[in-house]
């Protein structure tokens, strides 16, 4: 079966995207930075012929960017259109991932659909408490796996593990840093700015 890679993004328009980010540098700079990070994905791992890749879009599917199949996000919230698109597509794994978080690579993904060979499930936890990534093998349906969901807290991992009950397996991925205020994009640059530490001689 064919995987399916999901790439959630926001169209890129002034005072429409991060807006958290947006209170703190403004929001030349926050659009700014949103197509940094949203092209910089992009050009790592949505043309990869390993699997098939979407972008799903909000507020409008646009004409951005090239090359790539666009669908447009449902209304709701976060959940909502979240499982919508994961259910939305041909049979087979998806995986669906953000735009904010700048370490993700082909190998974050590889090893995500590797791991849904042998689990219903699987989540690639960030550092604040929530996912950067979640994927589902196909013949399992789960329509209510964001349900009650707490978006933005230190819970949101938690409470979509906990709607999988009992009899569904789940495996984590790399846990990363997605950037969605000026605090997360200061420690984020802090840390690739770090020195290597030596090896004790």
């Amino acid at each position: 079966m064919k995987r399916h890679l999901i790439i959630f993004a926001r169209s890129p328009r002034l005072g429409r995207v991060k807006s958290r980010l947006a209170k703190e540098v403004g929001s030349i700079e926050a659009l700014r930075l949103h197509r940094l990070l949203t092209m910089h994905l992009l050009e790592k791992v949505a043309w990869n012929p390993m699997w098939q890749s979407w972008i799903w879009v909000t507020p409008e599917p646009a004409i951005w960017p090239i090359g790539i199949h666009r669908r447009q996000q449902t209304r709701g919230d976060l959940g909502q259109r979240m499982g919508h698109a994961l259910r939305a597509l041909p049979v087979g794994p998806v995986v669906l991932v953000g735009t904010d978080i700048p370490d993700l690579n082909v190998g974050h993904i590889r090893r995500a659909f590797a791991a849904l060979q042998r689990n219903d499930t699987v989540f690639g936890p960030a550092e604040d408490g929530g996912f950067w990534l979640v994927g589902l093998r196909r013949r399992v349906q789960l329509p209510h796996l964001f349900d009650g969901v707490r978006w933005s807290s230190e819970h949101a991992l938690s409470d979509t593990i906990a709607n999988l009950g009992l009899a569904r397996s789940y495996a984590f991925v790399d846990t990363l840093a997605d950037i969605d205020d000026l605090a997360a994009l200061t420690r984020w640059k802090s840390q690739r700015l770090r020195p290597p530490m030596r090896a004790l001689s």
